[in-house]
């Protein structure tokens, strides 16, 4: 009691206490991430020249972007698509404010009727655009704003509409930029006459190679110093992004041998039939030898839940699992199989009929899509009810008169891969179409034609020819997918978090392969990377190795895809700038050595002439006709560029000094000049050479005006 009577006579210096702790742990948060104290990034996702891109509406278009890319596309792919568009925006509209470029009212009325003339939405009664209908359609996108409505097949909201007219209006800007630039960028004659000469110039030459490979390595030394000396010199090529190396260990949820065998003995009861007791009555679950074949569907599908539906179709061997298929072919009408294992999944087979089936057959069609339809264009308009109705009236024709199916195919057909041909099919095997459409040419007749629906639409089949005959097989199959137990999925669990307590103050490596788990290093992490090599997506990952507390030697536990665990450990943190010397080692060796080794062969190498350096050296002289500046290739060394450089700036039986090139240290003389004849006129040069600039102006213009931009980029912050 007189305890409690101290802390109640002290509570209000508790409190203040409290209150300083909780203000002074908010403190620091703040100055840890002075972005948040300052009220700069927190809104903002980049700045590109002094201009910011707004996170609010930059992630509005991300969600715009999702929607366009599929549900297959990540959140990161979207953002870094609308990153790209954005920064492009701001760079390219720097460019227009200098210059005062913009996009008229007037010029943008005919931008929007190029861009949207053709949608029905647009057009008038007898289908010419009315700029009317676009002023309502626009008002209403207004009027009912945040909802969306339909234009073409999409749809959209005033937003959207909005960017589109900006998108359109920044297009215009583009081009009108870049026909300036490249109009600035056309080969003059004296440069066509230049390049003429490059080309059609030749040099015979002499010389004598002592390679780089006549030195070991081994007495070569590389210092740290050399190499850090290197990317001094060389700084533009070493500039590196911020990066992370980890390390992890993987626990996959995969499915046990007890797991596999558990799913054996559950087949097993559709192999034997057994009574069963389930919701409070006896019931019997017939044997799978004994199901009738019109009740095969229903017993597959429902009473034995198979993970894949019953297959009402003959087949050829190569159509069976590979695993069994000499067995299973053998099967008589009514015998079952199994269980046995197939990839990732558990069967039961029933041998249900034979039959001799063509080996390939040969057929012409017509394709009639509709709305919805796999690989349907955009000016597809057909309702599926609708094609249903095209396709019958054509069945009706073709029947009729079988000589009007090439022109009806001209006509009508949208399989582009068949058009040119008639809508003919040369001979193929059963496996090469789909379904419904193999079912149609194998399981009928020569002569035979109909209307067949796949997922492309409504097909007009006629079967011209078919060859061959061999056995074919119908099978019905019980599947179940081999997946892991709640036991399994428990153990995993409990086996990563083991792991990951065990390498708390131990060496990551050694607990690994204490417990005989791979290891698995993955180097140069970015700080905007979203897969981790054998890991998938990890976005969650990448973003802890780059916190600002996340040191070299911490790790962590993360799930993965497809279920499971990886614990990750990261083993080196590279900064923004130069790259060090352990890393960039992998790639300098090679040309540090070269560089060494030039000078201790120039250091043995006595002689003026390519004879006599030939005689000193032991070395073979080589001869190389007709050596041209555009493609500095040497025969018997290969590409040479300085060599050949060097061999143009001689005179004919002139002799060079030694030259460090690519393969080995040279000396070369030239024993014949062939200079080009002059044209009359090289303007067909001149416009080759303009053709060339202006294709390749628009990217790297934008390359150029991107790297010299002030860019700073805060995604990493958001994603």
């Amino acid at each position: 009691m007189a305890v409690l009577n101290k802390i109640r006579q002290r509570s209000l210096f508790l409190i203040l206490i409290i209150a300083l702790a909780l203000f002074s742990f908010v403190l620091a948060d703040l100055f840890k991430n002075s972005d948040a104290l300052l009220g700069t990034a927190q809104d903002v996702v980049a700045t590109v020249n002094g201009k910011n891109i707004d996170r609010i509406d930059f992630m509005s278009k991300v969600e715009n972007m999702q929607r366009q890319l599929g549900p297959n596309a990540t959140s990161t792919q979207a953002m870094n698509r609308v990153y790209d568009q954005e920064v492009r925006r701001a760079v390219m509209n720097a460019q227009f404010e200098d210059l005062g470029m913009t996009v008229e009212q007037d010029q943008m009325k005919d931008l929007i009727k190029q861009n949207f003339g053709t949608y029905t939405e647009f057009q008038n009664e007898v289908g010419l655009f009315d700029e009317n209908k676009l002023t309502e359609f626009v008002a209403n996108l207004k009027a009912i704003y945040p909802e969306r409505s339909v234009l073409g097949t999409f749809q959209l909201n005033y937003d959207d509409w909005v960017n589109s007219e900006n998108s359109i209006a920044i297009g215009a800007q583009e081009r009108a930029y870049f026909n300036m630039v490249k109009a600035g960028v056309n080969a003059t004659l004296n440069e066509a006459e230049v390049e003429y000469l490059l080309e059609n110039s030749t040099r015979d030459i002499r010389y004598v190679q002592i390679p780089y490979s006549t030195i070991n390595d081994s007495i070569v030394d590389v210092t740290k110093s050399d190499i850090n000396a290197y990317i001094n010199n060389n700084k533009a090529q070493f500039e590196v992004d911020a990066s992370r190396d980890i390390v992890f260990v993987e626990f996959k949820e995969a499915a046990s041998l007890d797991d596999e065998n558990n799913l054996k003995n559950d087949l097993e009861v559709f192999v034997t039939g057994k009574a069963v007791f389930e919701n409070g009555k006896n019931d019997t679950i017939v044997a799978f030898r004994n199901v009738k074949e019109a009740n095969l569907e229903s017993y597959v599908n429902y009473v034995a839940a198979s993970d894949e539906n019953y297959n009402d179709t003959f087949v050829k061997k190569a159509a069976l699992p590979a695993v069994v298929a000499d067995t299973l072919f053998k099967l008589n009408v009514g015998d079952v199989y199994g269980p046995y294992k197939d990839g990732a999944m558990m069967k039961l087979t029933k041998m249900v009929a034979t039959k001799q089936m063509p080996d390939s057959a040969k057929v012409r069609h017509i394709l009639i899509p509709h709305v919805g339809a796999s690989s349907a264009t955009p000016d597809v308009l057909q309702t599926v009810e609708q094609a249903k109705i095209t396709a019958d009236s054509v069945l009706a024709i073709v029947k009729a008169n079988r000589s009007k199916f090439p022109e009806l195919v001209t006509a009508l057909s949208s399989d582009q891969g068949s058009v040119d041909k008639g809508g003919v099919y040369d001979f193929h095997p059963s496996t090469q179409m789909v379904k419904p459409f193999s079912d149609f040419e194998f399981q009928n007749n020569v002569g035979d034609i109909d209307v067949v629906q796949t997922q492309f639409g409504f097909h007009i089949i006629e079967i011209l020819d078919q060859k061959g005959a061999s056995k074919a097989v119908k099978v019905a199959t019980i599947v179940r997918n081999i997946e892991p137990s709640t036991e399994t999925i428990d153990n995993v669990f409990t086996e990563a978090s083991k792991f990951e307590l065990s390498v708390q103050g131990a060496v990551f490596q050694d607990i690994a392969t204490e417990r005989k788990l791979a290891v698995k290093p993955v180097s140069g992490i970015k700080v905007l990377d979203e897969q981790i090599p054998g890991l998938g997506s990890q976005r969650g990952m990448v973003k802890w190795a780059f916190e600002n507390g996340t040191k070299v030697g911490d790790f962590k536990r993360f799930t993965i895809p497809g279920g499971g665990y990886a614990v990750a450990q990261v083993t080196k943190i590279s900064k923004k700038g130069l790259m060090d010397p352990e890393t960039a080692s992998a790639s300098v060796l090679g040309d540090i050595r070269k560089e060494k080794k030039a000078k201790l062969i120039r250091d043995k190498v006595i002689g003026t002439t390519v004879d006599e350096v030939s005689k000193n050296q032991s070395r073979p002289t080589s001869n190389s006709a007709a050596v041209n500046m555009k493609n500095p290739t040497i025969t018997g060394a290969g590409l040479e560029p300085k060599v050949v450089g060097t061999a143009f700036g001689l005179k004919d039986g002139e002799t060079s000094g030694l030259i460090d090139g690519d393969r080995g240290v040279y000396m070369v003389s030239v024993s014949n000049i062939q200079e080009a004849a002059k044209l009359e006129n090289y303007q067909s040069m001149a416009s080759r050479l303009s053709a060339t600039r202006s294709s390749a102006v628009q990217t790297k213009v934008y390359n150029a005006l991107k790297e010299t931009a002030d860019i700073e980029d805060n995604r990493a912050s958001f994603y």
